[in-house]
Parts: structure tokens; sequence; C-alpha cells
């Protein structure tokens, strides 16, 4: 048995070829990337037939794996922690029926059970574009369409694929699944991984992977490393910190101005009684632009640390951290969270039961901003500039500032507090790992039947 996953490949503006456009070089990264993905496929089940237990493994980012579980002939799975980010536009029916009429009629007559309009118009529409039909044709030597003969262009009537599983994990708690959807799809609750996988400290995960293993109910505590950033979550006061992590962001090139970011916290501060815990994800500029702030209260051996091991700046108010420590371990620690939207800082703020407020940026970070307003665990989502202005301009910092602070009032209202702990008391019984896992099994045929997870 063999399960083989691609995943996605992100695209980055690369300061240092200012000579290419953005569009070149998204097309060399992608032919790049291409290549890779067959050249991996290939060292893995060129030499021989693939076994009917072998499985390839895919999410929506990574449809290079549809067209090359096609070539060496194996089933394929898709797998995302997110509702697909992408939909066709309003015409494509249309045009697909225009164009390709056979195709249609085959897609559109086919069983529940067998690849057909719902899979295509649900996530597979990208793959009968001229960009992925070009590269199956020439590339990999397959037809350029999926599902049609390669000589003569027609629908491969005589054989019908069996719809894809469509693995996804949220929970319908959360996340509503319209009939219209695949036949096939699963929801299997939120993905969590052991605390144990997620610190950035070796001793905090041998010490989380003690806890979880020992009976008792032992208190989960960080190593003596970070003894400042315990500190500053148990320090009495009347509030909880306040969360804010905004990931990847920063390194993809959209915090364009860290300073001007630390300005907004620092006047909402000065505007309100909360202390804030602030994680840089070690984006360089962020973190360059909050040592040069602590540095000044520092000396000696402090400054050594000061990086390693977090810093406090403005008044002991806003404690500073670069490594990664578990949300599970954080987030009941916090009285809001301050995110982007991103799929596992939203399911681990329900899973807490802890308010938000979302500033979404780009692909699946909108919908779960929009979600997340919509059942009542955060108010309406910010838009990127009342959170990260480009401009340090006093005015401009101010208004961004009271815009944030309105926003966190609103999370700590009565109403969004109880509907978080409302939701977190729902999935809590969810065990969505175990459940795909299951799906997975089924899928390779060890469990004997397919069953459905509804």
């Amino acid at each position: 048995m063999m399960i083989v996953l691609l995943l996605q490949v992100n695209f980055f503006i690369l300061h240092g070829s200012k000579d290419l456009s953005f569009s070149l070089q998204k097309r060399e990264i992608t032919r790049d990337h291409r290549r890779e993905c067959v050249s991996i496929v290939e060292r893995i089940f060129g030499d021989g037939l693939s076994l009917q237990s072998d499985l390839m493994v895919i999410n929506f980012f990574a449809l290079e794996g549809w067209s090359l579980a096609e070539l060496f002939h194996l089933r394929c799975v898709v797998a995302a922690p997110y509702v697909v980010p992408y939909s066709a536009p309003s015409s494509y029916e249309g045009k697909f029926r225009k164009e390709l009429p056979d195709l249609y009629k085959y897609l559109k007559e086919a069983p529940d059970d067998k690849v057909g309009w719902k899979d295509v118009i649900h996530w597979m529409w990208p793959l009968f574009t001229d960009e992925w039909g070009s590269w199956r044709n020439v590339e990999l030597r397959l037809s350029a369409c999926p599902f049609t003969d390669p000589v003569t262009g027609l629908p491969a009537w005589h054989d019908r694929p069996s719809s894809p599983l469509i693995l996804y994990g949220f929970s319908k708690e959360v996340v509503e699944c319209p009939g219209y959807w695949p036949s096939r799809v699963q929801v299997s609750g939120f993905w969590f991984l052991p605390s144990e996988w997620q610190f950035s400290c070796n001793k905090c995960a041998e010490i989380s992977a003690l806890v979880s293993s020992m009976p008792l109910n032992t208190k989960d505590e960080l190593c003596s490393t970070h003894v400042k950033l315990q500190s500053f979550m148990s320090a009495p006061a009347p509030e909880l910190p306040i969360f804010i992590g905004l990931s990847s962001i920063g390194s993809m090139g959209l915090m364009r101005n860290p300073q001007a970011f630390l300005q907004v916290i620092e006047n909402v501060i000065g505007i309100s009684s909360h202390r804030f815990l602030l994680f840089s994800a070690g984006y360089g500029p962020l973190d360059t632009a909050i040592n040069s702030l602590a540095q000044n209260g520092l000396v000696g051996s402090e400054r050594r640390q000061s990086s390693r091991d977090g810093v406090s700046i403005f008044g002991g108010r806003l404690f500073c951290y670069s490594g990664i420590i578990p949300y599970n371990w954080l987030f009941p620690r916090c009285a809001a969270v301050i995110h982007h939207g991103g799929s596992g800082s939203t399911a681990a703020a329900l899973r807490s039961g802890t308010p938000q407020v979302i500033c979404p940026f780009l692909m699946d970070q909108f919908y779960w901003a929009e979600r997340m307003f919509w059942i009542g665990v955060a108010p309406e989502p910010l838009k990127r500039h009342q959170l990260l202005p480009d401009k340090d301009e006093d005015l401009c910092i101010r208004e961004v500032a009271e815009v944030v602070a309105r926003a966190i009032g609103s999370a700590l209202s009565v109403e969004v507090r109880a509907r978080a702990l409302d939701i977190a008391k729902r999935i809590s019984s969810e065990d969505g790992v175990s459940q795909a896992v299951q799906a997975l099994k089924e899928e390779l045929g060890c469990l004997g039947s397919r069953k459905g997870y509804d």
C-alpha cells in the first residue's frame, strides 16, 4: 500500500528579481513545480504497475495530482481543511456546453457514484481550461480534457471513473453542506494535530507529550525557557490578553509597513485597557521593528535573550513572540483572537470557545471571516487597510486603531462570547482526524464496504 500526498505550491513576490514580471515568475514556478511533481510520482510508480491499494491524496491547490493519478492509474482523493476556495465563472456551464457538447452530455448523464457535472462544477472545472489542457497533452501525453479519448477527443463512454472521495476537515456545526455538492463529499470534523507536534521548542514538545500520556489531569505548562511568556499570560489583570497572529501574511509580502502595524497596536493600547500577545511568525522585518523598540529598555544579556524568549514593549502591555506555541494551549488563555482567517487559526479559536476578530487577505480566508461573522462568533471582518495601514501618518494610525478597538469591543460582547462557547461545546465531541482516517481506510478497501460519515 502506498499513499502519496501532493500539496499546494505558493506564489511569492520575489523581490530580488525586479526585472521579471510577476506573471513570468508565476509561470516559471508553476513549470518547475509540475516537473518536480512528475519526477516524484515517476520515481515511486514509474518502474511497475500500481497496486489496488495505492492512493494519491491531493488538496485543491495541487490539481497536478489528478492528472498524475490518471497517468499512473491511481485512485485520487481530495483532502482539505477548507471549503473549495475557487468557484467557476457564472458563464462557465454555458460555455462548456457550447464548446464541448458531447463531454457535457457525458458528465450530466453520469450516475451519482461516477464522475459527473457536480464534481466538475464543485472543484474540477480548472482542469478543463487551456492552462491545464496543454500541460496534460504536451508533458503527460494525456488527452487535453479529462475523461476523453486522447486520439478522438470524444468522451470515454465505455469508461466512467468513480466520483472521487472529497474529505473536508471542518464541522457541519459550522459549515453548511448543500445538497448540490458531489455525492462522495464527507465532512469529518476539524483536523487537530497533537500538541507536541506544534511547538517550535523541543523541550516544550517533550513536556506536552509526557503530559498527554499521563492519566492524571496534570497542568500543562511550558518549559523554563518561556518564563516571560508564561508570566505575561498568568499575570494578575482584569482581563485575559488578546492574541494577534497573522501567520505567513508577512512573508507573503502583504505586511508592507510593520512599523505602522505596531503603531496601531500601541494606539489601541492607549485607548483601551487590553493587553496583547503578538506572534510574529518569524517574519524578519516585523521582528526587527519589535526588537528596535525593545532595545531601548534593555541592556547586556537581556538584549541577547530578548528575541529568543520574547519581549515586552509599550509599558509591558504587548508581549511579542517569534516561536510557535500550540493554539489549543494558548487560545483558552486569551480573551479574544485577532487573526487572518486561516482554516487552522479559525478552527482552533472555535474549539477553545474564544471570540474572534478576523482580517482576511486571500483565498479561503474571506470565506472563514464571513462565516464566523454569520454564525456569531466574530464581528464583521476587517478590511486589510483596517489592520495593516500602508502609511504611518498619525491620523491614519489613529483611525485604524479606533476601528480595531471597536471590533475588539464587539468580539467581547456578552452575545459573541456566549455564541463562541456554544459552538465550542457542539464541536467538542467530534474527532475529525479519526473520521478522516476511517474514510481513507474504506477507500483503500480495508473495511470492505463504503459507509457514510454524515
